[in-house]
């Protein structure tokens, strides 16, 4: 098959690797969509010691099973593979399985290829009636709407339901889309770039700041750098929540004498359960997250220049959805 092997830092290179193959347990996929994710640019830029060269990227994905019983069956893959046996499965929590794998990161292979085997209980059907495009937004989908399913959560009852997003990529316009289809009544994105804050407002009709600022009950950093770490502490209000899920780094900047004295929650969020997987889907399939029209499709073999254009900040919309078969 062909595939988009990351083979060193800023190095991707379009080449045959060995087809997967099915197993007892898994399906074999023909991918038909997937999404260039922040930790797939983290790894290309060698930010990521997890996802070591050579390896595929790539886990946001959507295709059609081919052979076995189910052969034809359309489906979007939750890339997360956990153990169902320990006490986080059974609780309903896979995503801090402390035996989970992701594709993407060893020992499987990721996404930006022709196929990937998957387990069956990682697979939601997808109704005809959905391009697959969209379909395969349902993993980047999920990591915010178990964000947002967090935050408000964790959000003391008597307090207004407003929210700051901090960034404005998939993660973050999810984010407020996932917020806005749980009720909030009032959602910001701070996005700096130009470019990006105008797409989000005229194409996606998002309230936008350039720079975070102000005062909310909630704030989300779908970004996770020292800097907007420290702008989620200086804009959340006393009793507030910050819900983190950018791994952008490991720097400092949550204020923690302002969370204490103020009695403000942080919460590290971290993908999403099966159930938040499979409620996003569904929210897709029924339009409640909207029509889902701000991503950018490219070929997979085009990927190399799309890592490229991303990290010099040339592109406008929220996703770019690669195609292994253009």
């Amino acid at each position: 098959m062909k595939a988009l092997v990351y083979d060193g830092v800023e190095t991707l290179n379009y080449r045959d690797m060995p087809d997967p193959v099915a197993g007892s347990d898994t399906h074999l996929i023909k991918i038909e969509a997937v999404g260039i994710c922040g930790s797939d640019m983290h790894a290309y830029l060698g930010h990521d010691a997890r996802r070591p060269a050579p390896l595929i990227l790539g886990h946001e994905a959507a295709g059609t099973i081919v052979g076995g019983a189910q052969d034809g069956r359309r489906v979007t893959v939750n890339p997360l593979v956990n153990c169902g046996t320990c006490a986080a499965c059974k609780a309903g929590r896979e995503n801090i399985c402390p035996e989970r794998q992701i594709i993407s990161m060893p020992p499987r292979e990721g996404a930006f290829a022709q196929y990937v085997a998957m387990p069956d209980s990682n697979l939601v059907t997808v109704p005809d009636a959905i391009p697959m495009d969209k379909a395969a937004l349902a993993e980047p989908l999920a990591v915010s709407w178990h964000t947002a399913r967090l935050a408000l959560e964790a959000l003391h009852p008597s307090m207004e339901r407003r929210a700051l997003v901090i960034g404005g990529g998939a993660i973050g316009l999810a984010a407020a889309l996932a917020l806005k289809a749980m009720g909030a009544r009032d959602v910001t994105i701070a996005e700096p770039n130009d470019a990006r804050r105008a797409f989000l407002a005229e194409t996606c009709g998002q309230a936008t700041m350039a720079n975070a600022s102000g005062s909310f009950e909630m704030v989300i950093d779908a970004v996770g750098y020292g800097a907007t770490r420290a702008s989620a502490s200086a804009c959340v209000m006393p009793g507030g929540v910050i819900a983190h899920v950018g791994l952008g780094d490991s720097a400092e900047g949550f204020d923690v004498r302002y969370a204490t004295l103020q009695e403000v929650t942080f919460i590290g969020t971290y993908t999403y359960t099966m159930q938040d997987f499979r409620d996003t889907a569904q929210a897709i399939f029924d339009g409640k997250l909207g029509p889902l029209d701000w991503i950018e499709t490219r070929a997979l073999s085009d990927g190399s220049q799309a890592f490229k254009d991303l990290h010099k900040g040339k592109v406008a919309a929220p996703k770019i959805i690669l195609d292994p078969w253009a």
